[in-house]
């Protein structure tokens, strides 16, 4: 009884201490924190993060048991350590970046939101993708949301066309010489075609994928872009977004998802601004 008094009243005097900056100082550190699991979440870096939770706390328990070799080698390892966690988190930390750089005028979209071009760029899209997948003629299409797709159009065929099913279609047309690449679009704009996009890792993908679908998801986890995949295979119409993939959508499905997804990007370029997730007002136009 006397020990938990005597911490009790340890605990009453450590909460009497803290003063209105250290609330702060806890409450930036957790949203700071929070928001770096949910940009990880779904992710390879989610295992990769367990891992080194698992190697702090054997270090940890090598220093307080006094285990000197052990403790000796996670010492001497702790700066080739930060090294890897740059490399191994390149994708998580560029996603980072990409998105504490959308404040002010420099994170809203390139264009306006038209809601009828939007509609009918969805509506143009699916016609293409429905014939595409009919045929069993593979397609790779990107939606540019809120991040910058330029330097994976700089890969491929400057068009700045207007999207159309037609287009599209003559596109990834067998033989064509861009059928192999990804078409991206910004608005109701093709903007290039022939992009090259980066593969995400075997070890992120638990299914087996073709070279696609890899594409897209690579693509999703680099930026906040929307990816439409049509296999070349099987014909079906899969929609890749943040590492995630929906695959085998019917006609319905697929307007369902691309609508909610790029209406909600639409909505945020239209006076709003979003910093790590969360939505605040932006300047009225």
């Amino acid at each position: 009884m006397e020990a938990f008094n005597a911490a009790l009243h340890e605990l009453v005097e450590v909460i009497g201490r803290v003063g209105l900056f250290e609330v702060v100082d806890v409450i930036a550190v957790a949203f700071i924190l929070y928001q770096l699991l949910r940009l990880v979440r779904g992710t390879q870096a989610t295992q990769l993060i367990v891992g080194l939770v698992v190697l702090g706390i054997i270090g940890l328990v090598a220093t307080q048991l006094h285990l000197i070799l052990l403790g000796w080698l996670f010492y001497n390892a702790a700066p080739i350590t930060v090294l890897a966690i740059i490399i191994l988190f390149q994708p998580e930390l560029r996603r980072i970046l990409d998105q504490v750089g959308r404040i002010g005028h420099l994170g809203r979209p390139l264009s306006a939101f038209n809601p009828q071009l939007f509609n009918r760029s969805i509506a143009e899209a699916i016609r293409a993708a429905e014939r595409l997948a009919s045929r069993r003629i593979g397609a790779l299409i990107a939606f540019e949301r809120e991040v910058g797709l330029e330097d994976y159009a700089a890969t491929g065929v400057r068009i700045n066309g207007e999207l159309s099913a037609e287009f599209l279609q003559s596109l990834f047309f067998p033989n064509s010489p861009l059928h192999d690449g990804a078409v991206i679009v910004r608005g109701n704009t093709i903007l290039a075609a022939g992009c090259l996009l980066p593969l995400a890792d075997e070890a992120a993908v638990r299914d087996r994928l073709g070279t696609r679908h890899r594409a897209a998801i690579g693509l999703s986890l680099a930026s906040d872009a929307m990816i439409l995949v049509v296999s070349e295979e099987t014909g079906g119409i899969s929609v890749v977004e943040n590492g995630r993939i929906t695959r085998n959508l019917d006609p319905d499905g697929l307007r369902r998802r691309l609508s909610g997804g790029l209406e909600a990007a639409g909505t945020s370029g239209n006076g709003r601004l979003h910093l790590l997730g969360w939505r605040v007002s932006g300047p009225k136009p």
